[in-house]
């Protein structure tokens, strides 16, 4: 009796498909009858395979990472490589402003606007995300295969429960999260006209729904590694200003200490009404995004007024100056290392 579902297989040759199989990492685990076999099941790579002499089917495409030239079987099967879905092209950044713009369909009944349509060769993405009806999120457990992915809440109030980390808990405005690679995480519900900046590496990155994990789990470890990095909550009610600079103050996260260096998330104000902010980075990304206020922004030769809910994308080793803020001025900013390719 089969206990699970098969790929079905036709098999001109068996000896020859149960041997080619096997040389890409799958096992045999059933063969009959012994004395003229017919059908062979095998498992391996995720799948369970029934090779069958008998099949008149047409013959499937199998795609396994562990291929890299194709193959076929003797019923005419193929193994093809599988293209990794978070693969990203050759880094190009560049200066890029946004002003608004249409929001678009996402998963789970959020909308999304892009911040850097480019998304610099696909290193990173970074999104200004709503969810404007109140009320339950049609969500599920799942969980991210990502290199740094952080939530910013910008307006509103949103539920959410991540893996080892106790009951779930509300984000609210200036609220930040730090989701390492793989935690296992689900948004419950949303408030008061929800809006976050999410910014997550590589921008295309493959979600995995989660079957057997529920949330909250019973195991609460604050400190648990995820892949060389660790959950960060930091509430901004919470978080006291500190001096950044002459003329500034900065109200930081536990971001950096999380993921070890790799990234640097906060909130930057002036005191003054003369400040002047001068920077530069060589990273994958350096975004810029006014949370409340104008200023003016200097890069080059180029002078740019912003204003709620602009952001600025700066490339590497490009200066830029800050000037003549409002008295409520305030910006997020996000500091992601550069890979080690790059």
């Amino acid at each position: 009796m089969v206990s699970s579902a098969e790929v079905l297989v036709p098999s001109l040759d068996l000896t020859a498909d149960i041997a080619l199989l096997e040389a890409h990492g799958f096992q045999l685990d059933v063969i009959f009858p012994a004395d003229e076999p017919r059908v062979a099941r095998m498992s391996g790579n995720g799948l369970k395979l029934r090779l069958d002499t008998a099949s008149a089917q047409s013959s499937p495409t199998i795609m396994l990472r562990a291929v890299e030239n194709e193959f076929v079987t003797s019923g005419g099967t193929r193994l093809v490589a599988a293209e990794s879905p978070s693969e990203d092209s050759a880094f190009a950044d560049e200066l890029v402003i946004t002003r608004g713009g249409q929001f678009g369909q996402g998963r789970a009944g959020m909308h999304y606007r892009d911040l850097i349509p480019n998304r610099h060769g696909g290193r990173v993405i970074a999104s200004h995300i709503r969810i404007a009806e109140p009320g339950p999120v049609p969500d599920s457990v799942h969980h991210h295969d990502i290199r740094f992915q952080m939530i910013y809440c910008r307006r509103g109030r949103v539920e959410v429960v991540y893996e080892d980390q106790g009951e779930s808990f509300w984000m609210e405005e200036g609220d930040c999260v730090l989701q390492p690679p793989h935690i296992r995480h689900r948004v419950l519900a949303s408030a008061d006209g929800l809006e976050v900046i999410e910014i997550a590496s590589p921008a295309e990155h493959p979600t995995f729904i989660e079957h057997d994990i529920e949330l909250p789990t019973q195991t609460v470890d604050p400190h648990r590694d995820f892949d060389g990095q660790r959950f960060s909550f930091d509430r901004a009610v919470d978080t006291p200003w500190a001096e950044h600079a002459p003329g500034w103050e900065q109200r930081t996260t536990g971001i950096a200490a999380a993921t070890n260096g790799l990234a640097a998330v906060q909130v930057l104000r002036p005191t003054t009404s003369d400040a002047v902010l001068t920077e530069t980075h060589d990273g994958d990304l350096h975004l810029l995004y006014v949370l409340s206020g104008v200023a003016v922004l200097d890069t080059d030769d180029a002078v740019h007024d912003l204003s709620v809910d602009d952001s600025v994308a700066i490339p590497r080793n490009q200066p830029w100056t800050m000037r003549s803020p409002s008295s409520d001025f305030s910006f997020l900013t996000v500091n992601l290392a550069a890979q080690e390719d790059a």
